[in-house]
């Protein structure tokens, strides 16, 4: 995989104040930038081009980031405009910067210890998913994973999408028939979540997974982001 994907369009909601000056995938996390962690696994496993979604305060990210060569990586900035296009039109709108391979795609404000280098060049379907225990935010989990490394969207033992993936720009192709009508779908750019694009996906089996037991964080409040600091 020579192309990445990272979500850093979100406006940070929950993590106010901190975000109120300071995009969330650019707060500081047990010593550096939430995203720079990001970007040094995904050079480290040869990942060349690296395109980040922005909208809040998104001039800081070039500010702080710069063309990616620190890391020997090339970084675009594909900008949203002032509303995210949430995680499925952000993808739409990025798809014409990550060329026709597979890509990981990977939200940028969670931190993990996982090893990008266990994720699949090629996954068998349509993405292939990174999976994490269930959080205490969130009890249910997202979808459930067979011993054959299948998702299921009903399952006894139910996991948590960790917002790392490696996706086929053709879980895109028939957004239209999926995703319910709104005000939104129509909005140029169009704005949409990815979640019933993969659970559609999902029914039909195309969609694989694996099982991550290690750290991960969603750092989605001033809290969370304490708490992982204060474990460093």
């Amino acid at each position: 995989m020579r192309h990445a994907l990272i979500f850093a369009a979100g406006l940070g909601e929950r993590m106010r104040p901190l975000t109120d000056h300071t995009p969330k995938p650019l707060l500081m996390a047990r010593g550096k930038p939430l995203i720079v962690w990001h970007l040094e696994k995904l050079a480290a496993i040869g990942v060349h081009y690296v395109v980040i979604n922005t909208s809040h305060l998104a001039d800081q990210f070039p500010d702080a980031l710069g063309d990616g060569s620190r890391w020997g990586l090339r970084i675009r900035y594909a900008y949203e405009g002032s509303v995210p296009l949430e995680t499925g039109g952000g993808m739409l709108n990025a798809l014409e910067l990550l060329g026709q391979e597979p890509f990981i795609a990977v939200n940028g404000d969670v931190w993990t210890d996982a090893d990008f280098s266990a994720l699949p060049a090629e996954p068998v379907g349509f993405a292939h998913l990174l999976m994490v225990d269930n959080p205490s935010h969130h009890p249910h989990g997202d979808f459930a994973l067979d011993a054959s490394g299948q998702l299921h969207n009903e399952g006894a033992t139910r996991l948590t999408y960790s917002g790392i993936g490696v996706y086929r720009r053709a879980l895109l192709d028939e957004w239209q028939s999926i995703i319910p009508d709104s005000p939104d779908v129509h909005a140029k750019p169009p704005r949409f979540k990815i979640a019933p694009l993969l659970r559609a996906a999902i029914d039909r089996g195309e969609i694989s997974a694996s099982h991550h037991h290690g750290i991960w964080t969603d750092v989605g409040t001033p809290e969370r982001l304490m708490l992982l600091n204060e474990q460093a």
